[in-house]
């Protein structure tokens, strides 16, 4: 199978190895970064992902802006998303099987600037290709699994009626705590499928059908979130990735702008 690579051109001379990192690593585990300069001016880099299905995310984001250049994203091979098999670890899912518009979620959330057309671009692609049954299985479950906790056999939490879970979050925190499955669990997640807006954060998650004010309502999801609780979004947005040290939070750093 050929890599799973795409060349990004147009990278302004002061874009570090590092900022290139954190900028795609919202796309998916990256293997390898090749940055080079072209002249006194410009940088390429070849960037080499684990799937195939990453590879593609980063090509959604054509034409973006990176460090003030318009970054020109290509491949020489066709990427099929979602045919990979996945390796078997403790995740329950890997950064790049999200759909993308719930990653362009966690740009907006962690301070980056994607203007609509390419929140578009991600619907279509989620629309086209759909999404991941590993991630759709794992949010599912989620929604089944938390609602016996809290609420009894054959509940979901998106089910219910939002009002009478206040107790319900209590009685299920405690049970995952003493099974140690909070430490394994998706907090940010949880919580939003647990909470008023419980089965929109449901549909987002699993249906194609959306459009781009609900990807920036999604965000804005997170970054309230955040604010109650500063480890959750870390935890939506890194497992699978690079890790949340790999990623930029608004408070402490200038996102560059993808237009």
């Amino acid at each position: 199978m050929s890599a799973a690579t795409v060349n990004v051109s147009n990278i302004s001379s002061t874009t570090t190895h590092e900022q290139l990192h954190e900028f795609f690593s919202f796309c998916g585990d990256i293997k390898s970064i090749d940055l080079k300069r072209e002249g006194d001016s410009k940088q390429f880099a070849d960037i080499t992902f684990a799937k195939h299905s990453a590879a593609n995310t980063a090509l959604m984001l054509n034409g973006g802006t990176l460090g003030g250049e318009k970054l020109h994203i290509t491949s020489d091979v066709q990427h099929h998303n979602h045919q990979e098999q996945p390796e078997r670890s403790s995740a329950p899912f890997d950064q790049s099987d999200k759909p993308r518009a719930g990653i362009a979620a966690e740009y907006l959330a962690k301070g980056y600037k994607l203007s609509d057309h390419i929140l578009q671009r991600a619907i279509e692609i989620d629309n086209k290709q759909g999404i991941s049954k590993r991630f759709v299985d794992y949010i599912r479950g989620l929604d089944t699994s938390l609602g016996q906790k809290a609420l009894g056999p054959e509940q979901t939490v998106s089910g219910k009626v939002q009002s009478t879970l206040k107790g319900a979050q209590v009685r299920a925190k405690t049970i995952d705590e003493q099974k140690g499955y909070s430490k394994v669990a998706h907090e940010y997640y949880s919580k939003a499928i647990s909470s008023p807006f419980g089965k929109s954060v449901l549909d987002f998650y699993t249906n194609t059908s959306k459009q781009v004010l609900d990807i920036h309502e999604e965000a804005r999801r997170m970054v309230d979130q955040h604010k109650d609780h500063p480890t959750t979004t870390s935890s939506a947005t890194s497992t699978g990735a690079t890790g949340s040290d790999a990623q930029p939070t608004p408070t402490t750093q200038t996102a560059p702008t993808v237009v």
